[in-house]
């Protein structure tokens, strides 16, 4: 075979180089999300030892929480809400897609075993349905008129609270659930964590916005901004249930005891606060049918359970209120 002329081999190197010159001065093409923006902390990560990556990951995280303070007056209002429609029989409905979805039904599953409340008083809606919650349904999120039927589908009125958690701030599900939601005459929040287009914040009574920033790996919204939509959702569900009077000082008193753990719990919580021993807490909560506020009260007030539950009614379910005196001190 001929080899090629020298000429012709400058000129082919010529073109390889100029190529390489000019590939990296292309006009990147920068998405408004800021949760799609490259991090420039973690991006030499594919070369990084293992313990390496645990340090990058790691010092994003300590950045979460200071973002989720930026927003607490946001957070107050939304639950400041949440009482109101649980105060007036209504329902928190979360709805979202992706991990943004599975956080909200996380966070509603967790509230009946740890507040004793329904299962139908937090709901979480997530695009595809609960298939969704193991494995990605390609496509649901960018419906519109799904997050739209799903709100229909809970006949969501003007005693209910939605809020739509997208990370990315633009969810086409999430837009069109919040939009039903509203036109239906319900209370609306966004939550996400890169500022939301002006038609979602339009549709939302409140904006929650924590601006974690760009994530470790580029778009994966299910670490950073993630790790704050679960601190928010926390937030708002334990400061709502506190309000209508789940806990007794920071006592969890309103607890289902569905398991050896959680009757565990309930008798050491009466053992606590009545100052009685193991065996007198379990007779109080089986005479209470199984509460632990209901015990407190009976037991404070020296009462039996229809007028301990009678001193609760009056007291707003509050504790605290009902047996006019504070919990024992922590030791």
């Amino acid at each position: 075979m001929a080899r090629a002329a020298p000429d012709n081999l400058a000129a082919a190197a010529g073109r390889r180089q100029a190529r390489s010159v000019v590939r990296p001065h292309l006009p990147a093409v920068l998405d408004p999300r800021i949760t799609e923006h490259r991090n420039p902390r973690s991006a030499s990560i594919d070369l990084a030892s293992p313990l390496e990556i645990v340090e990058i990951i790691n010092s994003e995280d300590r950045t979460v929480a200071d973002a989720v303070a930026t927003q607490n007056a946001q957070i107050a209002k939304a639950i400041e809400t949440t009482e109101r429609v649980f105060r007036a029989g209504g329902r928190l409905i979360y709805a979202g897609a992706g991990t943004s979805g599975r956080l909200g039904v996380l966070d509603a599953a967790e509230c009946p075993p740890t507040f004793g409340v329904p299962p139908e008083m937090v709901q979480g809606l997530i695009a595809g349905g609960h298939a969704a919650l193991l494995r990605a349904q390609e496509g649901a999120e960018d419906s519109p008129e799904g997050g739209a039927r799903d709100v229909d589908a809970l006949a969501i009125g003007n005693n209910d609270f939605l809020i739509g958690i997208a990370a990315s701030g633009s969810t086409p599900y999430v837009q069109g659930a919040i939009s039903r939601a509203r036109e239906r005459g319900a209370s609306t929040a966004i939550l996400a964590c890169t500022p939301p287009p002006a038609a979602m914040l339009a549709v939302a009574d409140i904006a929650i916005v924590p601006i974690t920033g760009p994530e470790v790996v580029t778009g994966s919204t299910r670490m950073k901004a993630g790790t704050a939509t679960k601190l928010v959702l926390n937030m708002i569900t334990t400061g709502a249930m506190i309000r209508i009077g789940k806990t007794y000082g920071n006592l969890m008193v309103d607890l289902k005891a569905t398991n050896a753990k959680l009757r565990d719990r309930s008798e050491r919580i009466l053992v606590e606060v009545c100052e009685v021993d193991r065996t007198e807490a379990r007779r109080l909560l089986a005479e209470s049918g199984g509460s632990v506020k209901t015990a407190i009260v009976m037991h404070a007030l020296g009462v039996s359970r229809p007028k301990a539950e009678d001193a609760l009614a009056r007291a707003g379910g509050v504790v605290r209120r009902a047996v006019s005196a504070p919990p024992p001190p922590v030791k």
